[in-house]
């Protein structure tokens, strides 16, 4: 059965996808979660898809301008939160309904367009191309050189950013650096799990991995295993049950979790 699922170009295209950037999502998320910063991924999702909305309407690449657009917001977010602001999370809350919003409202009124809403809120396989296939597995790779050259400053800049500006470690740069890839991975993820549920790709494999991993580096390991079993686990089950991508995925993320949570405690 699985074997003949596989044969279909589209679904070979969101496998591929998937595994690149669920390894992406979980280097990303934990120096996110360790943060405090989680929020972002869900503020550049509702972002993504309003730009998405509006540039579909204007007739521009939606995919481009989307990347643009969250790479910015994530920039100014990290600045803000950076120099202090305290409403930075209500301001990405206000970000994120907004957004939402102005995109429901673009993609109404764009009767030019054939695309479904839902395949940008939940997600859709079937609106994979081979550049996603590609830009993912850029992304993938670059994400996990720059955690191997740069492991130390960004353990240093995850679990203390004012000792790493002390001895001289550009906090910035690195969180400018990742702001970057995780606004990249929720654009392209967008298209996998949807807007409303790309956050699991990020956030779970990590708080997963934290249950069970003592150190950094095997919380990182441990995330980008978790991630790819989970996604593995919610793209097979999607395919043989016949029930939503995005959401197959989401619940396989959270059961992982729970286990985890349990093996914990035991």
């Amino acid at each position: 059965m699985l074997s003949t699922i596989f044969q279909y170009t589209f679904l070979q295209r969101a496998l591929v996808v998937g595994i690149f950037l669920s390894i992406a999502a979980a280097l990303v998320g934990v120096p996110l979660i360790l943060r405090k910063k989680s929020i972002l991924s869900d503020g550049l999702s509702h972002l993504a898809f309003g730009a998405v909305a509006v540039a579909m309407f204007v007739q521009l690449s939606p995919t481009i301008i989307s990347m643009i657009i969250a790479a910015i917001a994530a920039l100014l977010i990290l600045k803000k939160s950076k120099n202090g602001d305290k409403n930075t999370e209500t301001q990405i809350a206000i970000l994120s309904i907004s957004a939402l919003a102005i995109g429901m409202i673009f993609l109404s009124i764009n009767r030019g367009t054939t695309i479904d809403p839902n395949s940008y809120l939940f997600g859709s396989i079937l609106t994979l191309t081979q550049s996603d296939v590609v830009i993912s597995l850029i992304i993938s790779i670059v994400t996990t050189i720059l955690f191997i050259v740069f492991y130390k400053q960004i353990f240093a800049t995850s679990f203390d950013p004012e000792f790493a500006d002390a001895v001289g470690i550009k906090t910035s740069f690195y969180d400018a650096i990742l702001a970057i890839i995780c606004s990249l991975i929720v654009v392209i993820g967008m298209k996998l799990c949807g807007s409303l549920l790309i956050g699991a790709l990020i956030i779970f494999p990590c708080m997963s991995a934290m249950q069970i991993a003592k150190s950094f580096k095997g919380v990182i390991i441990s995330a980008s295993l978790l991630a790819i079993l989970a996604f593995m686990a919610g793209f097979v089950a999607s395919c043989l049950l016949s029930i939503p991508t995005g959401a197959s995925i989401a619940v396989s993320e959270l059961i992982i979790y729970l286990i985890s949570r349990l093996v914990a405690k035991i």
